[in-house]
């Protein structure tokens, strides 16, 4: 598949981008995550280590594991916010390595951070939601989530079923869709780069080791269904907190859809106008949520300066508010999240009825 064109970069982002080296110059600050985020990764890190050791090697009640298992779910999403998602984008830190250290996290968890930077740092990041090519979109045949999808009849209840299929993403994404583009050499249609021999050892590796981690060595500890009620729990809570978030940020009703020209694969806005028209905020305000999903909240500062950590986001926000308030750009933002996610499902309905 040809990828899109975007139309040439105008004064907006040129603008755009001057106005916030220059913040950074004045404040002096670096663009990375700096102490402040370093001090949250360590915090959550050894959360999550202390809740799986007591899990694994301590074995609690079965309703006190249960419990656990759902917070070691919310935990790990919320080291995919905070540590692995900048690590992955190089905004963690000025070094090198420590940022692959984060983006690595992922690994251990059981994903993959090559096939991540193919999908979501190459491809959803530059072609954001953008039918065909942006495979955040595809959840067929089960959600339809943009207008050029087909329409089955069993989309008309997708605003109500939805919850069940977003807590079956993160077990699906470690077990089947890794696999998926490995094979296919594909992520949708848009072919990936090849994989050096140190990348396949890294996700043979990893793969192996989660297995070791979250599979064997819990069932040789609790035993096959304690672990596998607690597997599932882990997996479900993780899975819908990363999914509700990514989709609060693209899959609502005031974000655009967008096609290229059937023959000239082009975009008609550049590429920055593009990132705005294409996502939302929510709850920017809320200073426990921010915390949490690691400014993810604040989707549509990512999208335009994903090299820049989110602990920026909060200053950045109010320079592009100025800049779409002078151009006459729309800048979409729900003030709480239920806004957000509601609608989000209201996005859901009409997908299913139109």
């Amino acid at each position: 598949m040809q990828a899109p064109k975007f139309a040439a970069s105008r004064s907006f982002h040129q603008e755009l981008k001057r106005r916030t080296n220059a913040y950074f110059a004045e404040a002096g600050k670096s663009t990375t995550g700096g102490k402040t985020l370093f001090f949250k990764a360590v915090l959550l890190t050894a959360a999550f280590v202390a809740v799986y050791l007591h899990l694994v090697f301590w074995t609690p009640t079965a309703w006190v594991g249960v419990a656990e298992c759902a917070l070691l779910g919310f935990i790990g999403a919320a080291i995919g916010f905070n540590v692995m998602h900048d690590g992955a984008h190089g905004s963690f830190s000025k070094k090198k390595w420590m940022n692959q250290f984060a983006a690595f996290t992922l690994n251990v968890m059981g994903g993959n951070s090559y096939m991540w930077n193919a999908k979501h740092n190459l491809i959803h990041h530059m072609y954001t939601n953008v039918e065909g090519v942006d495979d955040d979109l595809d959840a067929q045949p089960w959600l339809r989530l943009s207008p050029e999808q087909p329409r089955r009849k069993l989309h008309r209840f997708q605003h109500l079923y939805f919850w069940f299929f977003y807590a079956l993403l993160f077990i699906a994404w470690i077990f089947y869709m890794d696999y998926q583009k490995y094979f296919r050499g594909k992520i949708g249609e848009m072919p990936i780069k090849k994989m050096t021999a140190s990348d396949q050892g890294v996700f043979w590796g990893f793969k192996v080791l989660h297995l070791g981690l979250f599979v064997a060595l819990p069932i040789y500890m609790v035993g096959v269904v304690s672990w596998l009620v607690g597997f599932l729990v882990f997996m479900a809570v993780a899975g819908f907190t990363l999914s509700i978030v990514f989709q609060l940020a693209h899959t609502v009703e005031h974000t655009s859809f967008v096609v290229p020209h059937e023959t000239t694969r082009k975009i008609e806005d550049e590429w920055a106008i593009h990132q705005i028209k294409t996502t939302a905020n929510f709850a920017t305000d809320n200073k426990v949520i921010s915390w949490l999903v690691g400014g993810l909240n604040f989707q549509v500062e990512h999208h335009l300066f994903p090299n820049i950590s989110h602990v920026h986001y909060p200053a950045l926000n109010k320079i592009i508010r100025q800049m779409c308030a002078e151009f006459g750009v729309e800048y979409n933002e729900y003030p709480k999240m239920r806004y957000a996610v509601a609608s989000h499902v209201a996005h859901l309905r009409e997908l299913g009825r139109a």
